[in-house]
């Protein structure tokens, strides 16, 4: 029986993948043996060294220090894609929003009740304040090209956009999915200069954070429209709110408000809405809840951070999954302490990911206590289990 630890509310779709006769789950319990987890910030949350892995249920893992779970031998993983047609429809109202200057024409329209003049002859007066552009014949740059800035790319098409997207580490299943219309720029500063809205999909890392500065948005169109529902750190925000007061960006339409946005002409923010639909947390919900099973049953790693992604049929006989750092010899290290117990190995796998790599082996028998300790003691080994 695993223990399943809640630091979130998590759909009860995604719970019911969780068989209760494998998988305990509750919000409490200092030991787990799996986490899921949504928004709860982890980095000054202690590890049980019983803690095997951590599924986060949606795409960013800012929360959960990943890094320290790697030297721990704890897989964290991710729901990329699950959420990706919430975000992606919140991402063409976003358009509207920041071309049309509909929420401004709410706010004005509200304010109407106050007045004693006719509400039509006001309205007929006061309309031109919010004339906006079309979407159609308009230039969208895509920064970022996986699930979801796929989805917004192929649907921007459909608007009748001219759309260009702008992604190094384009994956080959996302470049598969993506629409041949959109065309490819080979760098930043090409894609920015030639686009009427630009919209971010990119997650926060030590490269993308800032990303949208002042030297940046000088080299983008007068007026451009920027949408961000990826990751507020994306975006430098006091140069954002200097280009709106300058004119120089026309309007920033974002998932994630601070003080230095509420309030500023041409702000319009989003109380981080990207994901928060029934469909998509209960699609998240299933997608860790399966990826955190896959792992603790049968070792198989889908859609992990911090390790490589490695899976392998399961054979009738026993597993052995071994975690440790992508050095010389420890293959060969680990199949000779196989060997030496005397144990066949019916099928194998190894995969690395920078620093760290995952080796699985199935072998036919029952695996004595004494292999586990072995493994341990070689040189690089972090964690040894035997399924």
């Amino acid at each position: 029986m695993y223990h399943i630890q809640t630091l979130n509310h998590i759909s009860h779709k995604g719970l019911e993948r969780l068989s209760a006769n494998l998988f305990s789950v509750d919000t409490e319990g200092t030991v787990p043996d799996g986490i899921l987890v949504r928004s709860a910030n982890m980095h000054d949350m202690e590890m049980n060294p019983q803690l095997l892995a951590i599924a986060r249920a949606g795409a960013g893992t800012n929360n959960i220090p990943t890094a320290e779970c790697s030297q721990k031998g704890v897989v964290v993983f991710n729901t990329p894609g699950a959420n990706a047609n919430a975000v992606k429809e919140l991402v063409l109202g976003g358009l509207v929003l920041s071309g049309r200057k509909v929420a401004q024409g709410i706010s004005w329209a509200r304010s109407l009740s106050e007045q004693t003049e006719s509400v039509e002859k006001l309205v007929e007066k006061g309309k031109k304040q919010f004339v906006g552009p079309e979407l159609a014949g308009k230039k969208l740059g895509v920064i970022g090209l996986g699930a979801i800035g796929v989805k917004v790319a192929n649907m921007a098409t459909h608007l009748n956009m001219e759309v260009v997207g702008y992604d190094p580490y384009i994956s080959i299943e996302a470049a598969w999915n993506l629409s041949r219309s959109v065309k490819h720029c080979v760098n930043l500063s090409d894609l920015v200069s030639q686009c009427d809205f630009i919209t971010l999909h990119v997650p926060a890392t030590n490269d993308t954070r800032g990303m949208i500065n002042g030297n940046l948005i000088n080299q983008m169109k007068h007026g451009v429209r920027i949408l961000n529902f990826a990751r507020g750190e994306l975006v430098n925000n006091p140069d954002i709110v200097s280009a709106l007061k300058t004119g120089r960006v026309g309007a920033y339409v974002c998932d994630f408000p601070s003080e230095e946005l509420l309030g500023i002409e041409g702000c319009v923010c989003l109380p981080h809405l990207g994901a928060s639909t029934p469909e998509s947390e209960g699609n998240c919900a299933v997608m860790a809840a399966e990826e955190l099973s896959d792992y603790l049953l049968d070792g198989n790693i889908r859609n992990s951070v911090n390790f490589p992604s490695v899976s392998m049929p399961r054979g009738e006989g026993s597993r052995i999954c071994v975690i440790h750092k992508n050095v010389p010899g420890r293959l060969a290290a680990i199949t000779d302490v196989s060997n030496k117990a005397g144990l066949n190995i019916e099928n194998m796998t190894n995969k690395s990911r920078g620093d760290y790599a995952y080796t699985m082996l199935d072998v036919t028998g029952i695996v004595p206590d004494q292999v586990s300790s072995d493994l341990l003691a070689l040189p690089d080994i972090i964690r040894v289990r035997v399924l």
